[in-house]
């Protein structure tokens, strides 16, 4: 799989790697064995996935806990990126609160470091100044390599980076979410600082495999946010993607996934699964490689 360095400083990362959301077992619907979770996460490493991304959020902490199952004994082979998240859901973002949630992600990772602790949202109670703050020593205490954000705009990367360097900007993107594709993107990679693309299929609506009639259960967060009326506007736009996948050999969510890579600016796509298949597919769409006029087709569809 192709790699590229995480902005001007960072590791070499693949193009593609593992989102660990979904493992963690809360608001996707029934929940899967951790065996199964487990063995989709070594499968993505197998296939060249060099970087698992999770947080202390997911599954209140079951998601690292679970990523430290599946590479205990092989912690050189793969790169680990958590979160730290304000105390409406997460540990908060204080400095005495960042310090005591890093230590316990690390526990929960099996651990001494990350490579990458990044702040899931911002908190707009707290200065950003002062959470960033706590976030370099973070990395002067050695227990991370590398300190990013995630949910950022640019006005608040800029106030960080006086501070300390900003290694990485974790938002969503997709063929149904562009926000950052015309400004935010070019200017990252101008200042040289990595983007992460976390839904890079849409929550699953890219991959061809969601009705326009679909109904999820209740403990499913896309109950409320694939409406009909989204899914209505989207699923035959997802049906000619996927008949141009089939054109090349790919399916809907591969091209969606390769499509997010090759925007200029990304350093990488986040694909979540609890499939060791389809986390083989994911790592196959990052050798995907798509010619400018294929490009334009899929664009044009979105």
């Amino acid at each position: 799989m192709h790699t590229r360095n995480l902005g001007t400083n960072g590791p070499a990362v693949s193009v593609v790697g593992y989102g660990a959301w979904q493992a963690g077992g809360r608001n996707w619907g029934e929940r899967s064995p951790d065996a199964d979770v487990i063995a989709a996460m070594r499968a993505a490493i197998d296939s060249g996935q060099t970087w698992i991304d999770t947080a202390e959020v997911y599954g209140q902490g079951h998601s690292e806990e679970l990523v430290g199952r599946a590479i205990a004994g092989r912690r050189d082979d793969v790169l680990l990126f958590t979160k730290v998240a304000p105390d409406d859901e997460g540990s908060g973002i204080r400095p005495d609160e960042i310090h005591a949630a890093i230590r316990a992600s690390l526990r929960r990772l099996g651990t001494d470091r990350v490579d990458l602790y990044q702040v899931h949202w911002p908190d707009d109670g707290i200065p950003v100044e002062e959470t960033w703050g706590a976030m370099a020593r973070v990395v002067a205490d050695g227990l991370a390599v590398h300190v990013g954000v995630s949910n950022f705009d640019r006005a608040l990367v800029e106030r960080c980076r006086p501070i300390h360097p900003v290694a990485s900007v974790q938002n969503e993107l997709s063929l149904l979410r562009q926000d950052d594709r015309a400004e935010l993107l070019p200017w990252l990679a101008a200042e040289g600082i990595g983007y992460l693309a976390f839904s890079p299929i849409a929550s699953g609506l890219l991959a061809g495999r969601i009705a326009a009639d679909t109904t999820f259960p209740e403990n499913d967060w896309r109950r409320d946010e694939l409406t009909p009326e989204r899914l209505a506007d989207a699923v035959p736009r997802v049906e000619r993607l996927a008949a141009i996948g089939e054109r090349l050999g790919a399916t809907a969510a591969q091209l969606a996934v390769a499509w997010v890579v090759h925007q200029p600016g990304v350093t990488g796509a986040i694909c979540g699964t609890l499939s060791a298949e389809n986390a083989r597919a994911n790592s196959a769409a990052g050798e995907l490689e798509l010619d400018p006029e294929t490009l334009a087709e899929i664009d044009a569809l979105f």
